[in-house]
């Protein structure tokens, strides 16, 4: 559905069901569900990167619209929290929210378990990633502390929230988490769905309350598509 770049950056968005997919030097960071795999291997070679000169992929967790592509990048290996590792080595249909997205995951081996504070590099990025649990117990974000960056997977988007209502999710702890970002030194946020966003919008964001997020979307006030 678009392209857009900042500085190294390459932002895909193949469709509405598809996280977005940054592209970083030969790094990707999270995958999409795999079904738009023509029309994102017709984008990659149009940018010069073919998908199988893609050398890592990073999850930031573990759900089907992050990880269904993965198989595709033939040559990647995976990187993804240790948590949530075990939910992408195993294939669980459940965990992942597959049939969401009448998905089948397939189990795929994790080569890099990552933890708190542990460093990636993605083209001239150093990726910290930062453990935020609670849309999965293993999600995280990924931050340069250099260009004030932060790839936030499904924990922040520009106006909301990940959900906390899966099988996986901890409301308490995504609260932490929230807390855990806002001590950051953040310019932009290349969140999981939606338009990159500045600062001003991330505070704002990252004073929601949990609860009250969750009452709304389940009263039908907010749509409940941050999955």
């Amino acid at each position: 559905m678009g392209i857009q770049k900042v500085g190294e950056i390459t932002v895909i968005r193949l469709s509405d069901a598809d996280c977005n997919i940054f592209l970083i030097g030969d790094t990707i960071i999270d995958a999409g569900t795999g079904f738009n795999y023509t029309r994102l291997r017709d984008v990659m070679k149009m940018l010069k990167t073919p998908t199988d000169k893609i050398q890592w992929i990073i999850n930031t967790h573990c759900h089907f619209d992050h990880t269904g592509g993965n198989g595709y990048f033939i040559n990647a290996k995976i990187a993804a929290h240790q948590i949530d590792a075990e939910v992408i080595e195993s294939g669980d249909k459940e965990l992942s929210v597959a049939e969401f997205f009448d998905g089948n995951p397939h189990p795929k081996e994790v080569h890099k378990k990552l933890k708190e504070g542990d460093k990636i590099k993605a083209g001239s990025l150093e990726l910290e990633v930062i453990h935020t649990p609670g849309h999965t117990q293993g999600s995280i974000c990924l931050y340069d502390k250099k260009n004030k960056f932060l790839f936030s997977g499904d924990t922040v988007f520009e106006n909301a929230i990940g959900r906390v209502d899966f099988p996986n999710s901890n409301p308490a702890a995504m609260q932490e988490s929230l807390q855990k970002l806002s001590k950051l030194d953040i310019k932009k946020v290349f969140p999981g769905h939606g338009n990159m966003f500045e600062k001003a919008q991330l505070d704002k964001v990252l004073k929601t309350n949990v609860d009250d997020f969750q009452k709304r979307i389940e009263e039908g006030e907010i749509d409940d598509d941050y999955v």
